[in-house]
C-alpha cells in the first residue's frame, strides 16, 4: 500500500525579467481525497492534503459532534483494502453507535440550505456557548508576534506556497500544535484533533491562529474545542463575527506587527502601555 505524501515533485517552467525561461524542479502541496470509514462504513470524503490524516479525521467527527471524548475512538487504521493509502478505518468504543441520519455534518458548509441564525442555533444545540465571565485575557503586544511564529513553523508551505495553517498557542504565546493543509478547516480539524487524540481537550486557556480569512466554520470548529480566542491574518466573513459575539468568542482579524482589528469580545485583549488615538 502506497502511504500518500505532503508534497509532489514536478518540473515548471520558469521566468523572470531580463532572463531566458528555464525548467527547475518544483514542489506542490499535495492534493487528494480522504475517505473516513466508521466501523467499516463510508462516511465522508474530503479533499486533503495527506498526513495526520488520525487527527483530521478524529477532529472532523469532534467537531461534528459525532464523539466527544478519546474514549470514544477505539482505534485508527489504514485500510488494508485499499492501495492508494486515501483511505481511513475509524472504530468505535464498545457500544457507541453513530447515529448517521442525526449527524449535522452539514450545518457548516456553504450549501448546508440555512444561514444566519438558523445555523448559529444548530451549532449551539451540540456545542453551547463559552461562558459569560470566562477568566481570559492575552497582551496584544504577545498576539501581534504570533503571526511571525507562525510563519517560521509552516515548514512544507516554505517549500510549496500552497497550504493554509492552523495553531494553537497557550496564553503565554507557546506553540502547543500547528499543522497544515490545502484546506483552511482541514487544518483547524488536524489541531483539535491533536487535541483529542493527546486528552489535551478543551483548549479554554489558549489562542487558535489560521494563516487565512475566518470564516462561521471556523469559529463552530474553534467553539466546539471551548477555545477563546480565535485570531485570522486575514478577515473574518459577517456570519463569522455574529457567530462570534454569540458565541462569546474573541475574534480577531488582519493579525499582524503592529496592527489588528478585534470584531468581538475586545475584553480579553490586553492594550495597557499602548497609547490611545482618538
Amino acid at each position: 500500500m502506497t502511504k500518500p505524501t505532503s508534497t509532489t515533485a514536478c518540473r515548471v517552467l520558469h521566468w523572470r525579467s531580463q532572463e531566458r525561461p528555464r525548467q527547475v524542479p518544483d514542489e506542490l502541496a499535495t492534493e487528494e481525497p480522504l475517505e473516513i470509514r466508521v466501523d467499516t462504513r463510508p462516511l465522508v470524503v474530503t479533499m486533503r492534503t495527506p498526513g495526520h490524516d488520525d487527527e483530521l479525521a478524529a477532529g472532523y467527527l469532534f467537531t461534528e459532534a459525532a464523539i466527544r471524548t478519546r474514549a470514544d475512538v477505539f482505534k485508527m487504521a489504514r485500510s488494508v483494502r485499499n492501495d492508494d493509502g486515501n483511505v481511513l478505518e475509524v472504530f468505535l468504543a464498545a457500544g457507541l453507535k453513530l447515529n448517521r441520519a442525526a449527524l449535522p455534518r452539514h450545518f457548516s458548509t456553504s450549501s448546508c440550505g440555512i444561514c444566519g441564525k438558523s445555523s448559529i442555533t444548530e451549532v449551539h444545540r451540540h456545542f453551547p456557548k463559552l461562558p459569560a465571565r470566562l477568566p481570559f485575557r492575552v497582551p496584544a503586544r504577545l498576539l501581534e508576534g504570533l503571526p511571525a511564529a507562525l510563519g517560521r513553523s509552516q515548514s512544507i508551505f516554505v517549500r510549496t506556497g500552497g497550504l493554509h495553517a492552523a495553531a494553537v498557542f497557550d496564553r503565554e504565546g507557546k506553540l502547543l500544535v500547528l499543522r497544515e493543509d490545502i484546506g483552511r478547516h482541514n487544518a483547524v480539524d488536524k489541531v483539535l484533533g491533536y487535541g483529542l487524540l493527546n486528552r489535551q481537550l478543551p483548549f479554554d486557556q489558549h489562542i487558535l491562529l489560521v494563516s487565512g480569512r475566518a470564516s462561521f466554520e471556523i469559529l463552530q470548529k474553534a467553539l466546539a474545542g471551548r477555545i477563546p480566542v480565535v485570531a485570522a491574518v486575514s478577515a473574518p466573513s459577517s456570519l463569522a463575527v455574529q457567530f462570534a459575539i454569540q458565541s462569546r468568542q474573541t475574534l480577531i482579524g488582519f493579525l499582524r506587527e503592529g496592527r489588528m482589528n478585534v470584531y468581538a469580545r475586545p475584553e480579553r485583549v490586553q492594550f495597557a502601555g499602548f497609547a490611545r488615538r482618538t
